[in-house]
């Protein structure tokens, strides 16, 4: 049976093109757009789920990562 766990995707643009992070594995990757870069990353989580050990994905997991904006004077 396949079990899912959800995961953050932050995607910012960089030149012409995009990255994707993975903040809980520091995982990322990119593409041309901002969907190409969604589905590369999560065809790396893919990947790395498959290939890497326990310990692997235990010593690179941080299970608590919190998204927020903050508002800052500037001049």
């Amino acid at each position: 049976m396949i079990r899912t766990q959800k995961f953050t995707a932050i995607i910012e643009r960089e030149g012409n093109g995009y990255v994707a992070l993975c903040p809980e594995l520091d995982i990322a990757s990119q593409g041309n757009s901002i969907e190409e870069a969604r589905n590369n990353l999560l065809e790396a989580l893919e990947l790395f789920f498959e290939v890497a050990d326990p310990s692997e994905i235990e010593n690179r997991l941080h299970p608590e990562v919190f998204v927020t904006q903050l508002e800052v004077a500037i001049g």
